[in-house]
C-alpha cells in the first residue's frame, strides 16, 4: 500500500523559515518523480515544486529564490526548505508522487497534508 506521510509544517512568523518532510512508502522511491502542492482556502491546489527522479527541478514563480526542493532516495524522503516566508504562504501543503515517463507512467499518489501559517 502507498503512503505518503508529510510532517514540519506549524505556525511561523512572516521572515521565517520551514523544512517539510515527506517520506513515502510502498513505492520504490527513487522511481517516482516528487512534488509539493499546496491549497489555500476558497483556492485551487497550485503546484509548488517538483524534482525528478533525475534531480531536475522547476519552481513555482511565487516560491522561486525562496524554496528549495531535495530528495533523499535513501530515506524514500522528499524535502521542501521554505525560507523568507509570506502570509501568502499560509496553506496546506500536499506531497505528491508521479511516476515517470519510463516507470508506472500515469500512477499518482497524495499525502494527506500538512499545514503552514504564517502570521504576519
Amino acid at each position: 500500500q502507498v503512503r505518503l506521510v508529510e510532517s514540519g509544517g506549524g505556525l511561523v512568523q512572516a521572515g521565517g523559515s520551514l523544512r517539510l518532510s515527506c517520506e513515502a512508502f510502498g513505492i520504490i522511491f527513487n522511481l517516482y518523480d516528487m512534488g509539493w502542492y499546496r491549497q489555500a482556502p476558497g483556492k485551487q491546489r497550485e503546484l509548488v515544486a517538483r524534482i525528478s527522479t533525475g534531480g531536475s527541478t522547476n519552481f513555482a514563480d511565487s516560491v522561486k529564490g525562496r524554496f528549495t526542493i531535495s530528495r533523499d532516495n535513501a530515506k524514500s524522503t522528499v524535502y521542501l526548505q521554505m525560507n523568507s516566508l509570506k502570509p501568502e504562504d499560509t496553506a496546506v501543503y500536499f506531497c505528491k508522487a508521479d511516476g515517470s515517463i519510463t516507470y508506472r507512467p500515469g500512477f499518482t499518489a497524495w499525502g494527506q497534508g500538512t499545514q503552514v501559517t504564517v502570521s504576519s
